[in-house]
């Protein structure tokens, strides 16, 4: 009798512990939370190894590599400023353009880039838009996740 108490005993603590270790109100799941990691990550592995393998000069591979450098921080720093600005956070209207701005001459000098590349394939354009566009999105979307588990572990 006292071995079942305590078996009963002993499944009321992991439920209890399993409430403590669930996700909060507003946090994404981690599964979500994986993927966008393993995107982000597929897409810049893909893009820099893509990078390193391709034929062209060295001052292009510089080129390209500066372009995903730019595009990833200006995609962020837009997410950034239009999740500020709908949750009544003050941003500036410069910054707000700026970020606009900064994303648009990101994506513009890639498509600018790869339609003017005489040494590359046309797969291999494709490829690299591809990859720069996962990046994009993905460093979108961890920077999403951070916010908001660090948000819903707030309020929680």
């Amino acid at each position: 009798m006292s071995n079942d108490h305590e078996v009963l005993v002993d499944k009321e603590k992991r439920n209890d512990l399993k409430v403590k270790e669930e996700r909060k109100e507003g946090e994404p799941t981690p599964a979500f939370k994986g993927a966008s990691w393993a995107a982000l990550l597929v897409g810049v592995a893909s893009y820099l190894i893509g990078l390193f393998n391709a034929t062209m000069e060295l001052n292009e591979k510089g080129f390209y590599f500066a372009v995903l450098v730019f595009g990833l921080y200006s995609a962020i720093s837009l997410q950034k400023a239009v999740r500020d600005k709908d949750e009544g956070v003050p941003v500036t209207t410069i910054y707000y353009g700026l970020s606009w701005f900064a994303l648009i001459v990101s994506i513009s000098l890639m498509a600018i880039g790869l339609y003017n590349a005489g040494s590359v394939v046309l797969s291999e354009k494709g490829f690299f838009g591809m990859a720069f566009v996962l990046s994009l999105f993905a460093a979108i979307t961890v920077q999403k996740n951070i916010r908001d588990t660090q948000r819903a572990r707030e309020k929680g």
